[in-house]
């Protein structure tokens, strides 16, 4: 038995400045950038997430511009076996999180536990 539920929304923005794009949807979200949270680093900024929603986080890439979803989880093999069952494929490995695509195309990512409270709202999986 494991437990999943939506993370994050992540905004991949192909620009040389990730602040300007962080302080566009800081804007336009209305959420302010939270500079004090450790995942504001480098090519990541966080802005600020209240109780009980998604984060939201921008980040530089290199690839093309897009939106991705996070799915946090107390047993990353366990979701994602769960996942490919359902037909999402494994793009690649890394050492905290795995990049899945699912059968219509999009990527996302399946993570370790990101938000507190966890598992409330989440679903669980036998």
């Amino acid at each position: 038995m494991h437990h999943s539920r939506l993370c994050a929304l992540l905004i991949d923005c192909n620009a040389s400045n990730v602040e300007e794009a962080a302080r566009f949807w800081a804007d336009a979200l209305g959420r302010p950038i939270d500079r004090s949270h450790p995942g504001t680093r480098g090519n990541y900024v966080m802005l600020e997430t209240p109780p009980d929603e998604p984060i939201v986080q921008i980040q530089r890439v290199d690839h093309e511009s897009r939106v991705h979803v996070d799915i946090e989880t107390d047993d990353i093999a366990a979701e994602v076996a769960r996942l490919e069952k359902l037909g999402a494929t494994v793009s690649k490995r890394l050492e905290r999180w795995v990049v899945m695509q699912a059968p219509t195309g999009q990527r996302f990512c399946v993570v370790k536990i990101q938000r507190p409270g966890f598992p409330k709202n989440a679903n669980r999986w036998e």
